[in-house]
């Protein structure tokens, strides 16, 4: 550590507190603007801009001198090295000058007693309201305080090359990490975990496509979905494909695949990744919208659509601290209303007896059961099957109840939520096979569709640092039924795609001090 690495780390961080694009977008450009800094070096940058975002309003709060003080980004790295990290003033002060000396001892003799809960949770004061509501003050404060710590490295063994025993024996014998390092997920019979964050894109197991970066809540949807050999599976909202992947491999290279993505970008990293990964019986799909020509004549047509619809990307904090700070109540009631038109166009790609499969990487109930519960209502040809029978099916041993709910404190996962619709097929035998959950909710709920709408899956709005997220966006008129003759599918052809280029739309940033809050000012300029 040198005091131009500390200068370093606070025009970086700086320019991330303007909270307009994405925090690992920007840092990845700093990076390729600043090639001289070490790998070490690159590791303080990084581990402290990503520690102060974490923490940005409990270090804010230390930081200020009265409620209008505007946050200094040299004053915050300073915070979290004293504050966070535990460093001593007498360690530090050789690197700092006699101002920043000044500031050190301020920050390290400031109390923190009887901090608002909101404070203490590190995030802004309508969604520790949303999350108090939701939780309970206690759970609420655990759940927030669990997003404090980075994430650990989750893999996903790719079963199409290799078995989890041969890549895990594989890590232990090069001493990449070390036996006591790397372990088996507790839930996910394919993944791999490490406490450390290795440079895993040169590995020669990912170069070979034995291994992908996926979060091991992200693997357990894959097998949510329980997709069989043979069957034609659609992603509707793939992004980057991670859990199309994962489907694939769970298919055993069988059946067809379909991912559809609005973004050219995202589905362009999707056929890489599909040439490390072995297989071949998928096909990428760009669309303009959820109402694209091309998708009716796949209505009633797959077994499987899976819908990760766009969120608020609150589940992954830990790893994508910025969006608590980015997300405000405006983004939330815009991404319900897409969420809704995408799970209503999705349901008319499923056949009869075929399940749709809804979820998210949110904590809000807004996003998850009250969007299950008001399609329910206005769906009465699906019904909800119970998540947790799935599963032990798959051999996974989680009972979260009727939806599967991931939270990081529970599960040491990214939080997430699911639920499965089966399409309710009139002429079918009546077989008992699988639990329904009995719908509470009574009254259709009428839906407010707006055809033209196409959410992005936060990596804008909610940057996953390791993982790619999705998006697609669905609305359409109710479906057609099903009819009760199967339809023989026509061999598809692989048709180029002109794409409509999505439209950006400019987040609106709430200018608000962090620590009441507010977009947090930077008095640090690049020098």
């Amino acid at each position: 550590m040198t005091p131009n690495l500390i200068r370093q780390a606070a025009v970086m961080l700086s320019n991330l507190l303007e909270f307009n694009s994405p925090a690992d977008v920007k840092l990845s450009e700093f990076f390729r603007n600043n090639r001289d800094l070490g790998t070490k070096e690159r590791a303080f940058v990084a581990e402290s801009v990503y520690g102060v975002l974490r923490r940005l309003r409990f270090l804010s709060t230390v930081t200020a001198n009265d409620d209008n003080d505007p946050d200094d980004a040299r004053k915050l790295v300073l915070a979290w090295m004293l504050r966070i990290q535990g460093m001593s003033i007498q360690k530090i002060e050789p690197m700092l000058n006699e101002q920043q000396i000044e500031w050190a001892h301020t920050i390290k003799a400031k109390s923190t007693e009887n901090l608002p809960l909101a404070v203490q949770a590190d995030v802004r004061d309508w969604l520790w309201e949303k999350l108090a509501a939701q939780y309970g003050e206690k759970e609420a404060l655990t759940i927030a305080r669990s997003m404090h710590e980075a994430a650990t490295l989750d893999l996903r063994v790719n079963t199409i090359k290799g078995t989890r025993d041969e890549v895990m024996a594989k890590f232990i014998a090069e001493n990449t990490s070390g036996e006591t390092n790397i372990t088996k997920t507790p839930y996910s019979p394919i993944g791999l975990r490490m406490p450390l964050r290795l440079n895993i894109s040169r590995h020669v197991l990912f170069t070979e496509g034995k291994i992908e970066v996926q979060d091991e809540g992200s693997q357990i949807l894959a097998h949510l979905v329980a997709p069989k050999r043979g069957m034609m599976v659609a992603d509707f909202c793939a992004g980057a494909g991670g859990k199309t992947l994962a489907m694939g491999a769970i298919m055993r290279n069988t059946g067809r695949l379909y991912a559809f993505d609005v973004s050219e970008k995202r589905l362009h990293s999707l056929g890489q990744r599909l040439k490390r990964s072995g297989l071949s019986n998928l096909n990428a799909q760009s669309i303009s919208s959820e109402n694209d020509p091309k998708l009716k004549r796949l209505n009633g047509k797959f077994d499987r659509v899976l819908v990760d619809a766009p969120c608020t990307g609150l589940g992954t904090l830990r790893r994508n601290p910025d969006l608590k700070w980015r997300q405000t109540p405006q983004d939330l009631a815009e991404l319900t209303v897409k969420q809704a038109n995408i799970l209503a166009r999705a349901a008319k790609l499923t056949k009869a007896g075929g399940r749709l499969i809804y979820s998210t990487c949110s904590l809000l109930s807004d996003e998850n059961e009250q969007i299950a519960e008001s399609f329910l209502a206005s769906h009465p040809d699906y019904q909800l099957l119970n998540a947790a029978e799935i599963l032990r099916q798959q051999q996974i041993d989680l009972d979260t109840g009727k939806y599967l709910k991931l939270l990081p404190h529970l599960h040491n996962t990214d939080g997430f939520f699911a639920a499965v619709f089966e399409k309710i097929d009139a002429n079918a035998p009546v077989k008992k096979s699988m639990s329904v959950v009995t719908s509470d909710v009574k009254e259709p709920v009428e839906e407010t569709v707006q055809e033209d709408q196409v959410a992005a899956k936060p990596k804008a709005k909610k940057t996953k640092a390791t993982e790619a997220a999705v998006e697609v966006k669905p609305t359409e008129k109710s479906a057609k039924a099903a009819k009760p003759k199967a339809e023989k599918v026509p061999k598809e052809k692989v048709v180029k795609v002109a794409v409509v280029k999505e439209k950006v739309v400019k987040e609106k940033v709430v200018k608000e001090k962090v620590a009441k809050p507010k977009v947090v000012k930077s008095k640090v300029t690049e020098e």
